[in-house]
């Protein structure tokens, strides 16, 4: 079981930045694929990034690259997204997620919601125009 905590969310100006973390519970960490979802209001769940169990791979969303990082501190327990540029159009809860990858390679990830096995609570980001 993996209990995922979503922090850094908040209410941004149009081009400001935000950093999320998603803190992670349990020592298998490093066994995990994770990923960085969103909601936006009336809209369905999309993804936004991912990134392998070793953090070597990684792959966004059109919308968002180039001015969102995923990354991971294995040794922390801990995922990150940095945004940047922030647009509007980027407001949504966003939800970090888990799956298991002990089988997988070190840089496979995965982009579809129901690939994963554990979700956290969601962070809110607005980002006022």
């Amino acid at each position: 079981q993996v209990q995922l905590v979503e922090s850094g969310g908040g209410l941004v100006q149009a081009g400001g930045s935000l950093r999320l973390s998603c803190a992670a519970s349990g020592r298998t960490f490093s066994r995990y694929a994770m990923g960085w979802f969103r909601r936006a209001p009336g809209k369905e769940r999309e993804f936004v990034a991912a990134i392998s169990k070793s953090g070597g791979s990684t792959y966004y969303a059109d919308s968002v690259k180039g001015r969102f990082t995923i990354s991971r501190d294995n040794a922390k327990n801990t995922q990150f997204l940095q945004m940047n540029s922030l647009k509007p159009e980027d407001t949504a809860v966003y939800y970090c997620a888990a799956k298991s990858a002990l089988y997988y390679s070190d840089n496979y990830y995965f982009t579809r919601p129901y690939d994963y096995d554990y979700w956290g609570q969601g962070t809110q980001v607005t980002v006022s125009s």
